[in-house]
């Protein structure tokens, strides 16, 4: 059985930086694109970041273009996500995702039509408040 699991969320004030992490049992993620979403209370969820599983390619939604950057461990089987100058308006549960037949993120664009992804891991509440 596949789980993924996140972690690192927190209440952090404006300005501030957390890393989340996620990682997986059951699956290695190998050579498998793991995405980032996110969803605001009474909002869509959305796909906040990407990266592909070979050949380092990233995406990044316009609002954390800057700040947010994806990292990944393949040895460790886990991937990072490390939110630096958090926003009020970065509130949000943060999700991974993969799936065993998506290899690669091709960039920005897959964070507005993306794959299906068939294993999400619990989310991990990210509040930025002063």
């Amino acid at each position: 059985q596949v789980q993924l699991a996140e972690s690192g969320g927190g209440l952090v004030p404006p300005g501030e930086s957390l890393r989340l992490s996620c990682t997986a049992s059951g699956f290695n993620f190998d050579h498998h694109a793991i995405y980032w979403f996110r969803q605001a209370p009474e909002k869509e969820r959305e796909g906040v970041s990407c990266i592909s599983g070979s050949d380092d390619v990233k995406g990044f939604i316009d609002s954390v273009k800057g700040r947010f950057t994806i990292s990944r461990d393949d040895a460790g089987n886990m991937v990072y996500l490390q939110m630096n100058s958090l926003k009020t308006e970065d509130t949000a549960v943060y999700y991974c995702a993969t799936d065993p037949l998506v290899s690669a993120c091709t960039g920005d664009n897959d964070l507005k039509i993306f794959p299906p992804l068939n294993y999400w891991g619990q989310g991990t509440q990210v509040t930025v408040s002063s």
